[in-house]
């Protein structure tokens, strides 16, 4: 999951977050700033020189990648945290890695971050402490996946849709609907040149689809899914499977794919999108510039900075959770990555002036219509109570359904 951009925070955004952490620091002196036994950190210490990582390809640069991108050695330098960073490439390997107690803080998506609570391995995070959290946007705080049980456990990085997207040469007429991909007899026209994620979370996917075509199941929210709703949606993805020429989760393979055509229509994100379009490629794409869904909605991610219950460094992990959402610093990663920033102010300083409304960034009526990623738990958050089937069960299903 990585994207393009370039471009460094400017010298006068340096001087503010300088008096910002500092003035936290005078509030930690004095020996401020454990996370004893994964407790909410009150108040902020010095930092202790170094910040263990775990991420997304792409969200922690430090100009080894590109020179021109670099948003960690200006942070160490003004903090004295030296940054060293483990890229992850799935959910579950985020996981794994945080339950070996040696990293300090993950940026965990939606599919991740209740397994990581309800196992113990992150901590409350103490927003005070992060000034730059009061301008992120209001529709990306006190979400399911960031917040539990009223406390909040994380700092909103960025987001994006799933979108659908396809050949324009090849599919027609135009799609709206995901049924290009799902309705058995439809998708049968694409066989061997449909492309979708290679995740148990895409069962979500097919429950959106279902949720919108066959009411009666009563699907509400795509993650919470009783044996009924579950089966249904994990039938119609073996259904599916026939006529799918390649899961896919690293976003240059798709690319490749679709350049190539060896893919027409597939589930994508916007950043595959955009550089198919840069690059000339006759594809389309749901959700991208057009301002609207297919008419089912979407599943998408939000991902959240995480500190580790065992955090060695917490002082330097808040300091970098902070860092992550600075108005510049929040636009260079999204332009990078290729995702709609957190930083509500971010959209000021993105190179490209029209970069958050490609990506809808502002734009809440949007969101509203995008399932973020949740971990999939026994209990249905309702009064069906734990009958809804838990992330083993995806796990499980998706093997079946891949075959």
């Amino acid at each position: 999951m990585t994207t393009k951009g370039e471009g460094s925070p400017a010298k006068v955004a340096w001087l503010i977050a300088a008096g910002l952490i500092a003035a936290l620091i005078g509030i930690g002196c004095g020996g401020g700033g454990e996370n004893d036994n994964g407790t909410e950190l009150q108040k902020l210490g010095k930092g202790e020189g170094e910040v263990d990582l775990i991420s997304w390809a792409g969200y922690v640069e430090d100009g080894s990648t590109d020179p021109n991108v670099d948003w960690v050695t200006d942070f160490e330098k003004q903090t004295g945290c030296d940054v060293k960073n483990k890229i992850a490439g799935t959910s579950d390997e985020m996981v794994q890695l945080m339950r070996t107690g040696q990293y300090d803080g993950v940026s965990a998506s939606g599919n991740a971050t209740a397994r990581l609570v309800e196992g113990g391995d992150v901590a409350p995070v103490n927003v005070d402490l992060v000034p730059n959290y009061a301008t992120v946007f209001p529709d990306l705080k006190d979400q399911s996946y960031n917040t539990f049980d009223g406390t909040h456990y994380g700092i909103p990085h960025g987001r994006g849709a799933n979108l659908l997207m396809w050949n324009s040469d090849e599919v027609k007429p135009a799609p709206t609907s995901w049924d290009v991909m799902l309705d058995p007899d439809k998708a049968a026209d694409y066989k061997g040149k449909i492309s979708a994620y290679d995740d148990p979370i895409y069962i979500a996917d097919a429950a959106v689809y279902l949720k919108a075509h066959e009411p009666d199941l009563g699907i509400d929210n795509p993650y919470e899914l009783d044996e009924d709703q579950f089966n249904a949606a994990v039938d119609l993805l073996k259904q599916q499977r026939p006529n799918v020429g390649e899961y896919w989760s690293d976003y240059a393979k798709q690319i490749q794919a679709f350049t190539n055509g060896d893919d027409w229509v597939g589930t994508t994100w916007q950043y595959q999108y955009f550089t198919l379009k840069a690059d000339g490629q006759p594809v389309a794409a749901v959700g991208a510039k057009q301002g609207f869904l297919p008419s089912e909605g979407a599943t998408g991610w939000s991902d959240t900075w995480m500190i580790s219950s065992e955090a060695q460094h917490p002082n330097c992990m808040y300091m970098w959770m902070n860092h992550i959402i600075d108005p510049k610093v929040n636009a260079q990663v999204a332009e990078w990555f290729g995702e709609a920033p957190a930083q509500s102010k971010a959209c000021d300083f993105t190179s490209d002036p029209k970069f958050c409304d490609n990506y809808h960034a502002a734009d809440p009526e949007f969101w509203k219509r995008v399932y973020y990623w949740n971990t999939p738990l026994a209990d249905c958050g309702d009064d069906r109570g734990d009958v809804c089937k838990d992330y083993n069960d995806w796990v499980q299903a998706w093997t079946e359904i891949k075959g």
